[in-house]
């Protein structure tokens, strides 16, 4: 990609927003990031330098694990044959009968020590049998090069996620559900959608990657500037071919910020740079993308069968300042009933990421308590077979 352009956008975003040009490159990067409050007094500047080197161990959450579940490390394989790393949590207090199970994952270019693992536990806690798991080539997660992304495979990670859950004794497989954050939201969607296991979706602060991968924020790439994006891709492989090994692009997030920034650059940095979402394995927070991974998004539209979830329940749910709510609108459009859009008042994109006073978990818990009770998932698939 461009570094001219990457090196400039901070420096013209604010314009090219209020314009409505926005490229693709600016776009690729808005989605892989998250959100905090700036702090600038000196002594909280030192307080996180000792924090950030106190988070930078291996088993590292950025959330306490609750004395209410059981959290246990897991693998599995999608069908590629890539092994996934996950995190399983279980109710502590439990009876003896299965359990209702979520596969959860998200944000994109974040880890399962970050915000999945923060829902699956809270989820865990109400409890469902929970997996959180770090998608493919990130993380824990095998696969190579490192941190490239695809809306094929990150969505059968979703699919071998249930595969998993489906296997354990503990989780009755006919009451499967799925929640999606950010980027994954598109891709939870998407899964459920080929996935008529999945009895239920939810999405928080919901992306679709390829729709802003191709079109940009809004919809405002020209086709001139896609063809640009492309061709700096396509000579990229080149590169890579020729060199035989994978070329990265710039890092998701600088060291420090310049000052300049829109408020939604500082929200992310201080979510993936500080102690508060900080891990050394996340994208985010530590790494770049390879420099050719926005090729597989720009020709596969995620939600193009959407409406297949049907009669399976969606939940969608975003804030109501978030930058993207526009996404979670649009397939709320584009979904057949049943259906619902909840909009948090108040809440920016990625509020939803770990506020727990902002994300709707009793909502979550009553649609998945309602959607994925034994009689009613038996009779959903029933009626999906029959369609």
């Amino acid at each position: 990609m461009n570094n001219r352009l990457f090196h400039n956008w901070f420096r013209q975003i604010e314009m090219l927003k209020k314009m409505k040009k926005v490229t693709v490159l600016a776009i690729a990067v808005l989605m892989v990031l998250g959100q905090a409050s700036a702090q600038t007094n000196q002594s909280v500047k030192a307080e996180k330098t000792k924090a950030m080197k106190e988070t930078d161990k291996t088993d590292h959450y950025t959330f306490l694990l609750s004395d209410k579940v059981i959290r246990q490390k897991v693998t599995f394989k999608n069908r590629y044959g890539i092994t996934i790393a996950g995190d399983l949590y279980l109710p502590k207090k439990r009876g003896s009968e299965p359990l209702a199970a979520l596969a959860i994952s998200g944000p994109f270019g974040a880890v399962k020590e970050q915000s999945s693992g923060l829902y699956a536990q809270t989820m865990a806690e109400r409890g469902f049998a929970t997996l959180a798991f770090d998608p493919s080539y990130t993380g824990e997660s095998g696969g190579e090069p490192r941190n490239v992304a695809s809306p094929e495979i990150n969505t059968e990670d979703f699919s071998a996620a249930v595969d998993y859950l489906g296997l354990q004794p503990s989780v009755d497989r006919n009451r499967i559900g799925i929640i999606g954050i950010c980027g994954f939201g598109g891709m939870g969607l998407n899964a459920a959608a080929i996935d008529k296991r999945v009895k239920a979706v939810a999405t928080t602060s919901m992306y679709d990657m390829s729709r802003v991968m191709s079109k940009g924020y809004n919809d405002v790439v020209t086709l001139e500037q896609r063809t640009q994006m492309l061709e700096q891709m396509n000579q990229q492989r080149w590169e890579d071919a020729k060199n035989g090994t994978t070329a990265y692009g710039n890092r998701i997030l600088p060291e420090k910020l310049q000052g300049n920034e829109p408020q939604f650059v500082v929200d992310y940095f201080n979510y993936y740079r500080t102690p508060r979402g900080f891990h050394k394995n996340s994208p985010n927070s530590n790494g770049a993308w390879t420099a050719t991974n926005a090729l597989s998004f720009m020709n596969m539209p995620l939600l193009s069968y959407i409406k297949e979830i049907s009669p399976r329940p969606v939940l969608i749910i975003a804030g109501s300042d978030a930058h993207s709510r526009y996404f979670s609108e649009d397939a709320y459009k584009a979904a057949a009933e049943p259906k619902e859009l909840l909009i948090i008042p108040n809440a920016n994109h990625v509020d939803l990421y770990d506020r727990l006073d902002v994300i709707p978990f009793d909502k979550l818990t009553s649609f998945f308590n309602e959607n994925l009770k034994s009689g009613k998932a038996k009779a959903t698939a029933k009626s999906v077979l029959a369609n």
